[in-house]
């Protein structure tokens, strides 16, 4: 099986964010080579002058939050910096979105079409948020 994990996030809620960003820290952290592709309800928690925060699913996220657990955004960045993780939002979700490149957090890569991330997962765990 190869060392490479790819995940898609297409969730708006804090639970699912925050469990993607948890495997795709951690992976990229340990050295596995890490490729998030972020679309749907995800990807506007990723525009810089998005401040709205993601709605808890359930119980838990209650609890994250009160527990000051690291935010979703921190562990992603940290994924990219700390780690080498390529964090790469749908081109189609950013069309449909009006969302233009400048506008994504510092840490989101190049906007990427599905047709892109599939090839580059063809041989990688798949993981879906």
């Amino acid at each position: 099986m190869s060392n490479k994990i790819c995940v898609v996030v297409v969730s708006g809620t804090r639970e699912r964010l925050q469990m993607a960003a948890m495997v795709a820290s951690v992976a990229a952290v340990s050295g596995q080579e890490v490729m998030v592709f972020l679309s749907m309800n995800a990807l506007l928690y990723f525009v810089k002058a998005n401040s709205t925060k993601a709605p808890n699913e359930g119980e838990m996220g209650a609890l994250m939050e009160g527990k000051n657990v690291p935010d979703f955004r921190t562990l992603f960045g940290q994924a990219a910096t700390l780690g080498d993780a390529k964090i790469l939002p749908c081109s189609m979700a950013m069309d449909v979105l009006g969302v233009e490149p400048e506008d994504m957090e510092s840490f989101i890569g190049e906007p990427t079409g599905l047709t892109r991330f599939l090839d580059e997962a063809r041989d990688a765990q798949v993981w879906t948020f």
